[in-house]
């Protein structure tokens, strides 16, 4: 069986963060693990500008229920998904996740949760386990599935170098030059013709 794993956010949807920092006019909230490869340094600094702004999980909702999937995200995904399964893989937040995961037809989604306190204020987050989109893509592998990866970001290259055939999908230039030597996407049509050749063998 095939199985075709993708990042969320940069891939099917706009980056979280850097809406929620254009809509709070808060600039260091643009940095996305596009930029920082360290995901608990970049969350403990997102957490700690929450906190000192007095912001809360339902003002980060607010942004988020007003966001769509990128153009063409919803075709693509519903094409991936006629030929193969699909699991998307995210660092992203249940409590973020699930307007967005409506608007895409509810695929299926492995990701983290936040620790919210009782009156709105995120005080932290818990992952399912290190590196959990590598381990997912292992995973999937020892069960005797043939597995495709993509995504954007420093934290999804261990997921698309472990999986039988991977992609980079509109990954800044840094990440492209860094790894030459994996594909690299700008159109959903090219990913999905990746999608159909790693399906077709």
């Amino acid at each position: 069986m095939h199985v075709v794993c993708l990042d969320l956010e940069g891939v099917l949807v706009p980056e979280i963060w850097i809406e929620f920092s254009a809509a709070t006019g808060i600039p260091e909230l643009k940095i996305t693990t596009r930029d920082e490869p360290d995901y608990d340094k970049l969350m403990k600094y997102r957490l700690s500008i929450l906190r000192d702004r007095g912001l809360r999980l339902a003002d980060i909702q607010r942004v988020i229920g007003a966001m769509d999937p990128l153009p063409g995200a919803k075709a693509f995904l519903d094409s991936a998904r006629a030929v193969a399964q699909v699991i998307i893989l995210s660092d992203t937040f249940t409590q973020f996740a699930m307007p967005l995961m409506a608007k895409l037809g509810y695929p299926t989604l492995f990701c983290n949760e936040l620790v919210v306190d009782a009156d709105g204020t995120v005080s932290s987050y818990a992952l399912r386990q290190q590196d959990g989109k590598r381990k997912a893509v292992e995973a999937l592998k020892s069960i005797s599935m043939s597995v495709m990866a993509a995504g954007d970001s420093y934290n999804d290259l261990s997921m698309i170098r472990a999986a039988d055939t991977g992609a980079l999908f509109r990954a800044p230039e840094a990440i492209r030059a860094a790894n030459a030597d994996l594909s690299a996407y700008e159109t959903y049509d090219e990913l999905l013709s990746h999608v159909r050749r790693f399906v077709a063998g």
